[in-house]
């Protein structure tokens, strides 16, 4: 070998083993930093499994506080068990980082006092102490408990969050050095081998011997490369597996999520973000502001543009369970929202932008509503019962002392007249007593097994000369034997309080339409409304065609003495005593009802003792299908539970919150293949003449109807023309289901 290969093969091997020894070292580093990534995404699995845990355990005890079904206690127990263990894998796996450490030794006590806290208020409630709960509630320890403990929660995540961006980034960084050094290393093997060729071309055939030996330790070196790029491509398939497990967590979350800078605009966003807040793609805060107005939890009073969530957090302040109502100006349903928040800063502790979670609390706030009502006019029934037992031992003295008078003045006409007009005051007392009672739930009923169609018809034959000629009478009644157990007396009133309500709200005459009907309410009807319990029941129906009632004036319908009446033509007590009739006999009752289309009012009575079970049919498993559904409804829930609903059937949901919006739809060409529409909708069309608009910009398409209405109602109203499918309100899922595919299949067509 001649000297200049001798320097040149020296040369090349120094190079290329300086090459390979920082391949190696930079290779275990990946690996390092991939070992790093995976724990730090382990640590925020298991922060997140604590805030499962606690937040499953506070709702099983908020779930008996309302309820008071065992399973909660039972559901509690299974969280609150998992706790402890939970807090010690987390500690094991923290030990890394003295500041989170340090964090979770402060948080652990406060997460397992919480737990003692709620399991004494469980303990307390099951045995019926409610001394001990009113203390417990005091001290309002839980709440506080649970506020901190929240936010060191988030701090840990955030802390862990941050970290692994940290090692995220030093990963890559590696990976990206020890590329760039392994294609150098190729190179300078290239290189030197290109030169020895040259080298070896000019030597004689005594050199043969050395080039072969280069060429082994060339192929040697590039096996080495290839190993080394093997790993590095090995570790980069682990970090993305990890990063795409955090996206699917972060895109499947229910809550929506914004990260934004401190300028607002919107970093990051998931899917719930899209259907909750209405972002899109592009929209900074200022954009979002001006899709709606907000208000605080109140719903009243506007949150001022300083006070705006997105403005606090990048104050710098933090803050949990931030409530505002936001009122969209596209006319969708107003939405409760539940917001935290918390600020992102650098390096230098300055803000650099911020987190924001969205919670939709609009269920949960809806069925608080529903439970205070019913808790009010328990407690108003309480005191009117209360008074009303007062007022009767009084009137008993004053009718039996005025009746005495009567008698007694027979020879002085002037003053009996007057003894009268002071019995007929006392008479008219009595009867207001007797519907303060039947509010009060303390009337005394006799109840007995009442064949329900007969009662109708014999109550209708009362009813034509009470209501004028200027009121049509109608029953339609479902044949065979129907019974329920009630007082046919109270019953008669109850119908009668109805009909003259319905006169009333037809100054001008109109139908009156009374229907009888076996249902049965399901587990989920029960659960949408507070004080139902699920099984068959009796259900009669009054329907009128007058100027119906308002949200606001539905919701005080039943209270006592409320009334929209003038002066002097009403009480006030009418549906109250219906109300607390039907609450005594063990139903319920509901209104539907739409300003200037009228109003239904549905009785579910109990069935009699002795009433004849109909072998309700085998429910056939819910049929679905893949075409497109157009949904127009504007009550929110409905609309949500339809879309979600049809969904898991497999069709595919358009949704529209008025008749404006689904012809904006249908104008812009968006393909479905059946139009499900609400009957009384706002937007300036009713349901059916969407349909018939839609019939002219779309031949042969078919319609599905839906209301609260009955069927009846709704022909005799003249809303809809006979013959037409309609989905009556309440509906179960199998009822949607086979009706949807009905109407798919063979439905009717709009003319």
């Amino acid at each position: 070998m001649i000297p200049s290969q001798r320097v040149i093969l020296g040369a090349g091997l120094a190079i290329l083993l300086i090459i390979t020894a920082a391949s190696i070292g930079l290779d275990v580093k990946s690996r390092s930093d991939a070992a790093w990534v995976n724990h730090t995404v382990e640590v925020l699995k298991k922060i997140s499994d604590i805030r499962l845990l606690v937040h499953r355990a506070e709702s099983a005890a908020r779930g008996y506080e309302i309820y008071h079904t065992a399973g909660f206690i039972d559901e509690f127990q299974a969280a609150s068990s998992q706790v402890a263990p939970a807090l010690a894998a987390i500690k094991l796996a923290m030990r890394d980082n003295a500041d989170q450490e340090t964090l979770l030794e402060s948080t652990a006590p406060l997460i397992m006092r919480r737990m003692e806290v709620a399991a004494e208020a469980l303990r307390l409630r099951a045995k019926g102490d409610t001394d001990g709960i009113n203390a417990l509630k005091d001290r309002a320890e839980g709440r506080g408990l649970m506020e901190t403990l929240t936010a060191n929660l988030d701090r840990l995540a955030v802390g862990e969050a941050k970290l692994l961006a940290d090692r995220e980034a030093d990963s890559r960084r590696t990976g990206i050095v020890l590329l760039g050094i392994d294609v150098i290393g190729a190179l300078v093997i290239l290189l030197l081998v290109t030169m020895l060729l040259r080298e070896s071309q000019r030597t004689t055939v005594q050199l043969q011997s050395s080039l072969h030996e280069t060429q082994a330790a060339k192929e040697a070196l590039e096996a080495a490369v290839a190993e080394r790029t093997e790993h590095l491509v090995t570790a980069h398939d682990e970090l993305r597996l990890s990063v795409n497990v955090l996206q699917s967590t972060f895109h499947s979350m229910a809550e929506a999520v914004l990260v934004i800078d401190s300028e607002g605009n919107v970093l990051l966003s998931n899917p719930a973000a899209e259907r909750m807040l209405l972002h899109r793609t592009g929209m900074n805060v200022t954009n979002l502001r001006a899709l709606s107005d907000v208000f605080q939890g109140d719903g009243v009073t506007p949150v001022k543009p300083d006070e705006m969530p997105s403005v606090r957090v990048l104050r710098g302040d933090a803050f949990e369970e931030l409530e505002i109502v936001v009122r969209p100006h596209n006319g969708n349903a107003a939405r409760h929202l539940m917001i935290s928040g918390r600020p992102m800063r650098d390096g230098q502790g300055s803000i650099s932008g911020a987190v924001l979670v969205y919670h939709d609390a609009t269920t949960s706030r809806e069925t608080e509503r529903q439970l205070h009502q019913s808790q009010k006019l328990d407690a108003v029934g309480k005191l009117t019962g209360g008074v009303a037992h007062d007022f009767n031992n009084m009137l008993t003295v004053i009718s039996g002392n005025t009746e005495t008078l009567v008698a007694s003045l027979k020879q002085q006409p002037e003053l009996q007249r007057a003894a009268r007009l002071i019995d007929d005051a006392a008479e008219r007392c009595a009867e207001l007593i007797q519907h303060l009672l039947a509010f009060a739930r303390k009337q005394p009923l006799q109840p007995r097994n009442v064949e329900i169609n007969a009662a109708i018809s014999d109550i209708a034959k009362l009813l034509r000369p009470t209501l004028g000629e200027q009121i049509q009478i109608e029953t339609v009644l479902e044949q065979g034997p129907m019974t329920s157990h009630i007082d046919p007396s109270r019953l008669t009133n109850a119908v009668l309080n109805m009909a003259i309500n319905a006169r009333d709200a037809m100054p001008h005459g109109g139908k009156l339409l009374l229907e009888t009907h076996r249902v049965v309410l399901d587990d989920a009807y029960a659960q949408a409304n507070a004080e139902v319990r699920p099984g068959q029941y009796v259900m009669l129906a009054v329907s009128d065609s007058g100027t119906g009632m308002p949200p606001d004036v539905q919701l005080k319908a039943f209270e006592p003495f409320f009334t929209t009446k003038e002066v002097g033509k009403g009480s006030g007590l009418g549906l109250s005593m219906v109300y607390g009739f039907v609450k005594q006999s063990g139903g319920h009752i509901k209104i539907y009802s739409e300003p200037g289309h009228g109003t239904t009012i549905k009785l579910y009575l109990p069935p009699g003792e002795g009433m004849i079970e109909v072998a309700a049919a085998a429910t056939p498993q819910a049929e679905g299908g893949a075409e497109t559904i157009l949904v127009v409804e504007d009550d929110t829930l409905v609309r949500n539970f339809v879309t979600a609903q049809l969904q898991s059937l497999g069709y595919k949901t358009i949704a529209a919150a008025d008749s404006k919006a689904a012809l904006q739809l249908i104008e812009a060409g968006q393909p479905f293949d059946l139009l499900f529409t609400d009957v009384v909708i706002p937007g300036g069309m009713s349901g059916r003449e969407l349909a018939e608009k839609a019939a002219r910009i779309r031949a042969g398409l078919k319609v599905l109807y839906t209301s609260g209405y009955t069927d009846n109602a709704i022909v005799h109203h003249g809303k809809l023309d006979d013959g037409v499918m309609l989905l009556t309100k309440p509906y179960r899922r199998n009822q949607l289901a086979e009706m949807i595919r009905l109407a798919l299949n063979n439905g009717t067509k709009a003319s």
